[in-house]
């Protein structure tokens, strides 16, 4: 090898760059290099000079004078300055000159003409003295100064002309720049050599035209020689600037050297003539006398009514242009003013109003502006709402690609404070909107690698391509993970929507339903964060348990507090439990009406005599924040309620006041047990175990051998199979061994299985069924969620996917490894597929929008097919829970539709007039939405336009709906409320109870009312008068009193209702005097006799089905209508609210492996391990 390196001759020891420049004079000096050299021929050295046809004398002009931006620019200065210099001396030449003192003697090249006017006595003052016009007087230095710009002048066009010959020397000397430059400048060369000629008239003041021009090619070369680009509308309003100016400075000059043969009219009034002229005014003062001077007139009016109209033509072709593209955001503006930008591919209506609503809603972004950078045309609906002034002042919409630096330097990316990427979600190929939305963030981060990135993604598979953004929200993720928690906790949807739009909680306040104005309230709750050391809700609890302080801050000032985050930790933990010691450097997070930075305190003192008084709680006044404080009830009140289970406002209670007991009802015997208090430290032996991982849980405790053998072979551990790229690891419950793909599939039996329908597998649980045009890799994120580890076995759902294609392998290799999880080919159109894959053994039907149909010709007819299919299963079985996925959130008002149902028609009216008063929760009363039953992705929007405020939120909402799973974080979970709970009667004594007992914090109630719906119009009534509205008031209290004393069944299961009854029977009986009941009872006996047979019809026809098919109906005759409910969300209420039967309450439990033995956790990730090794031998398969 040693000997190979030495043949190869090495570098000249001097090849450098200053041998480059010196070409081979190096080389020849240097002996060794000619000694190995000169031996061959072929090593010779050949110097190639490159661009030679630039060494040339006129190429280094031609580079000099028109190819270099610089240069060519200080040319251009200078031959503008010239122009502008002899204008200036002609003007001072016109005001040194007088006609009336001329002589002819100083004119000899006049001289004939001027004797010949003196010696003709007989001449009338018409005739026209031409001497006058051809002859000007003249000073020696002001001849001097314009025959030395003259010859600059006439030297520089030459070499001009030369320089840019192309081979035509006729088109170069019939150029009108060029005319005008021999007749300007050659006359006075000729002067130099010729005296007679000296006071020779020359119209220098065409030079206009000249320096008009000049000044257009420097002006573009300047914007050339510092990279910056103008505007073509500024381009155009200059030139007609200047061709307005040049046609009044060539007309006021000729029209008053022309009359120094006639009326001698000075140059100022040879200017006003030439205004009021073009001006087309005309007030006839000053006109020209000579018919000279008349015609110059009207060849400059030819001249402008040729000139202008085009001129102005470009410049409204421009505007309109420039209006379709929106113009530029000014530098000046984007440095002073702060601004984001929002990229769209198309701007609808209601994505701007949703975003601008959203964004404009916090107070400290009033002083933003939005910058729209859409390559779309604006739409006429959106061009109108620009035209607010609302929003005139603060939007600008821009006509621009995100792709083009050009369009992202017209947004000024890269001083703005965000920007917003959103995806097209109406496309059919949501795909291609994701690979788009991707490029857009690629080319905004290579723009403006400072500018925070707020990204809506679409797909899954596709979020890992834009991690860099600071913020993604990835729709599909987020949609399924709701769904599923839909089936297991109601209306968490509602309740995730409500918790990311901003109210102030002052929807449905005017309404006379008791249920729409503590709705309407509680929709105001939203979370925020402050730190400890900052707080006054939460600072007192420093060093104190998480428990602790979220029980008792609830208890005073009636917040809620979910989650805390270290300062040395980024991860924010959702109720870490009552081991968690509270810091004052920690970061709280809680839900509450208002931020407690815009809260102000009232500190109530309550005296004894005043206990039979209510209580003045937080929901009392909207608008201000008092301290919650609930007084103990003294002598009256303690036979009936008992003692009060909270803390009074001593800050030092004595240990036995949270000692709880209940009396029975005759007053005597044994008491009801009592809610521990919440513990300032957490104490090991009062925690709950909560063990999920092993062996022995609670699924296999208290059970029989049947039930026990429905997941006695389940196994806990995490999937083996992740659909796509960057799904959390979470950890489920998982079968043993995959199961074949011919097992998943429902309806077909296979070698290991013979069952054909639901019926036939005898599932203990109730049916969870997802319809779905495709298997997409989002279905993933709704498995998940139901097959988590925290999920009990025994309460674990079979899950049928309903499809319309059937899933690839990739999707079946990810969910083979989740117990009870199959699939069918069919629609929710076709009854027959209903019947076999259990719908009448379900409890949840959930029916995912289609990406076919989310585009259509109109609009808002993207979910009719959803709508009606929905429609009508709603009618075939009334008792299934339908959750619809919507496209649209306004077409939700048609879901569950009743068209004689006057109390929706009520909701209606109520809608408009939330909207009217600009909510941005207008649709929170149609029943379907308020009890879950109906979604729209497009709700969640709102959760990327919030981050920018609360960087938080989208952490928050991924640990709520179990997408991120964080060590030690809790997760929601619902409990129902039974006859055995309704002792703890108010949701403050549950709040303790459950802070207490399991260490869970509860966030909201989910609440479910019997309503007779009416079809009378004198029932419903949206206004309400004032005095009602205060008498309803002042009767709540002793109503609220009355229905605690009583001790009938039905009173206690129904208190609302019979106090609305109550409130329509006095309000009907003051409204009408005529007696209508009659009537009104017939009708309503032929709508319940139309509405039996249409069931009776509709069940005939379901149970007919099902015998064809060959399965069974006795399921079907089980299925009750309950239509005539009520479902709505409380978010965080207040404490004294009462908890009523079948109540369903959201809590966040704490996460069970953090309260679990370390030896116990490594044994059990050990077997994790060894369940999961079956599944090693796919992982790369994952699908991208």
């Amino acid at each position: 090898m040693a000997e190979v390196d030495t043949e190869v001759p090495p570098l000249p020891p001097r090849y450098r760059f200053r041998d480059l420049l010196l070409g081979d004079q190096t080389f020849q000096n240097d002996d060794r290099y000619q000694e190995e050299y000169s031996m061959d021929s072929t090593n010779a050295q050949v110097q190639v000079e490159f661009y030679v046809n630039e060494n040339t004398f006129k190429e280094r002009l031609k580079l000099f004078f028109i190819k270099n931006q610089r240069s060519s620019l200080r040319i251009r200065l200078f031959n503008f300055s010239l122009k502008i210099l002899t204008c200036a001396l002609y003007i001072l030449r016109v005001s040194l000159d007088h006609p009336s003192t001329q002589s002819s003697d100083e004119f000899s090249c006049c001289q004939t003409l001027s004797t010949r006017q003196r010696d003709s006595n007989t001449t009338s003052s018409a005739e026209i003295d031409w001497s006058l016009i051809f002859c000007v007087n003249r000073r020696t230095p002001v001849w001097a100064i314009q025959v030395t710009v003259a010859l600059i002048s006439f030297l520089e066009t030459m070499l001009i002309t030369y320089l840019s010959y192309k081979g035509n020397i006729w088109e170069q000397i019939f150029q009108i720049s060029f005319i005008l430059e021999m007749i300007n400048s050659v006359p006075f060369i000729i002067t130099i050599f010729w005296r007679p000629l000296r006071n020779i008239f020359v119209p220098v003041f065409l030079n206009c035209w000249l320096a008009k021009g000049a000044l257009e090619n420097m002006i573009n070369d300047f914007h050339r020689a510092i990279q910056r680009t103008h505007s073509a509308m500024f381009n155009q309003v200059f030139i007609l600037i200047c061709t307005l100016l040049c046609l009044v400075f060539t007309g006021a000059c000729g029209i008053q050297h022309l009359e120094r043969a006639g009326k001698h009219l000075t140059l100022f009034d040879s200017f006003y003539f030439c205004i009021v002229t073009f001006s087309t005014v005309g007030y006839g003062d000053v006109t020209p006398q000579i018919w000279p001077s008349q015609l110059l007139v009207v060849i400059l009016i030819c001249v402008a009514l040729v000139v202008l109209p085009l001129q102005f033509e470009e410049l409204a072709y421009l505007w309109m242009e420039s209006q379709k593209l929106g113009g530029n955001y000014s530098r000046h503006r984007a440095q002073t003013e702060k601004h984001v930008v929002l990229c769209v591919s198309s701007l609808k209506i209601d994505l701007l109003m949703d975003f601008l609503n959203e964004f404009y809603a916090h107070p400290r972004l009033q002083d933003y502006y939005v910058v729209i950078l859409c390559p779309t045309d604006i739409d006429i609906q959106v061009r109108r709402i620009l035209q607010i002034p609302l929003w005139s002042q603060r939007v600008i919409y821009l006509q621009g690609s995100a792709l083009k630096d050009q369009d992202l330097m017209r947004a000024k990316m890269d001083d703005a404070e965000a920007c917003f990427i959103l995806s097209s979600r109406n496309e059919v190929d949501r795909t291609a909107a994701d690979h788009q939305t991707i490029l857009r963030a690629w080319a905004a981060k290579d723009f403006a690698p400072n500018c925070p990135l707020y990204v809506q993604i679409l797909k899954p598979e596709n979020k890992f391509h834009v991690k860099f953004a600071d913020h993604v929200v990835c729709e599909e993720e987020f949609k399924y993970a709701m769904l599923a928690l839909n089936c297991v906790c109601p209306a968490t949807s509602t309740l995730v929507t409500l918790l990311v739009h901003t109210s102030r909680g002052q929807e449905g306040q005017l309404s006379p339903e008791q249920w729409q104005r503590m709705y309407g309230r509680c929709s105001g709750n939203e979370v925020y964060h402050i730190r400890l050391c900052d707080s006054k809700f939460f600072g007192e609890y420093d060093g104190k348990s998480f428990t602790y302080a979220s029980f008792h801050a609830h208890k005073k000032y009636g917040v809620c507090l979910i989650g805390v985050k270290r300062e040395d930790n980024k991860s924010i933990l959702l109720n870490p439990g009552p081991r968690h010691i509270m810091a004052s450097t920690d970061t709280c997070y809680y839900i509450n009406i208002t931020k407690e930075e815009n809260s102000a305190f009232i500190f109530k003192q309550e005296e004894k005599h005043n206990t039979g008084l209510p209580v003045t709680g937080l929901y009392d006044a909207p608008s201000r924040l008092p301290v919650h404080s609930i007084i103990a009830s003294m002598v009256d009140q303690a036979t009936a309620y008992g003692t009060v289970a909270i803390d009074l406002q001593n800050p030092d209670p004595p240990e036995d006041s949270g000692k709880l007991t209940l009396p029975t009802e005759n007053g005597s015997g044994s008491r009801r047990p009592s809610i521990a208090p919440v513990l300032e430290i957490a104490d090991s032996s009062a925690i709950l175990p909560c063990d999920l991982l092993s062996d022995q849980s609670e699924d296999e405790t208290n059970q029989s051998d049947e039930e026990g053998s429905v997941g006695s072979d389940f196994v806990k551990g995490y999937p083996p199979n992740s659909p796509y790229i960057g799904s959390s690891p979470t950890l489920c419950h998982l079968l043993p061994q995959k199961a074949p793909f011919c097992c998943l599939r429902l309806d077909k039996g296979c070698t290991h299985s013979s069952f054909e329908d639901a019926k036939a597998y005898g599932f203990k649980n109730k049916l969870i069924i997802v319809s779905a045009e495709t298997a997409g890799n989002g279905l993933y994120n709704f498995i998940v969620p139901l097959r988590a580890y925290y999920r009990p076995r025994k309460e674990l759902n079979p899950i049928v996917l309903l499809l319309d294609y059937p899933p690839d392998n990739h999707f079946l290799e990810a969910i083979c490894c989740f117990p009870m999880v199959y699939f069918m080919a069919g629609t929710i159109d076709n009854l027959d597929n209903l019947l076999q894959c259990g719908i009448i053994y379900a409890d949840n039907l959930v029916v995912v929008d289609k990406e076919s149909t989310m585009s259509a010709e109109e609009d808002y007819m993207a979910d009719a097919k959803t709508i009606v299919n929905v429609q009508t299963m709603f009618r075939l079985f009334p008792s299934l829970s339908i959750i619809t996925e919507l496209t649209h959130p306004s077409n939700m008002r048609f879901m569950q539709f009743r068209a004689k149902d006057c109390y929706s028609l009520a909701l209606s009216k109520l809608e408009k007039i939330e909207r009217d008063k600009g909510s941005n929760l207008a649709f929170m009363f149609r029943l379907p939405f308020a009890a879950g039953r109906v979604f729209s992705i497009s709700m969640l929007d709102t959760l990327l336009y919030q981050s920018f405020v609360k960087d938080y939120m989208i952490a928050i909402a991924r640990l709520l709906l179990g997408l991120d799973t964080t060590p030690g974080s809790g997760y929601l979970c619902a409990m129902k409320i039974t006859e055995e709970d309704l002792w703890i009667r108010t949701y403050g004594r549950l709040f303790q109870k459950l802070c207490s007992s399991s260490a869970e914090i509860p966030i909201g109630i989910y609440r479910t009312e019997s309503h007779m719906f009416s079809t009378s119009e004198s029932q419903v009534s949206i206004n309400v008068q004032q005095g009602e509205e205060h008498r309803e008031r002042g009767e709540s209290w002793k109503e609220k009193t009355a229905h605690r004393n009583s001790t009938t069944s039905d009173q206690s299961e129904h208190p609302l209702l019979r106090k609305k009854s109550m409130q329509w029977a006095r309000r009907l009986s003051r409204k009408s005097a005529k007696p209508s009941s009659r009537a009104e009872r017939i009708s309503q006996q032929r709508l319940n006799l139309y509405r039996r047979s249409e069931r009776q019809e509709l069940s005939e026809l379901v149970k007919n089905r099902m015998k064809h098919l060959g399965l069974p109906t006795v399921g079907y005759d089980e299925m009750n209508d309950h239509q005539n409910t009520l479902s709505y969300v409380l978010i965080n209420p207040p404490p004294d609210t009462m908890l009523e039967l079948n109540d369903v309450v959201y809590i966040i439990r704490s996460d069970p492996l953090a309260h679990m033995p370390e030896d116990s956790q490594v044994g059990q990730q050990a077997r994790s391990r060894n369940q999961q090794d079956f599944g090693t031998e796919t992982r790369d398969e994952t699908h991208l």
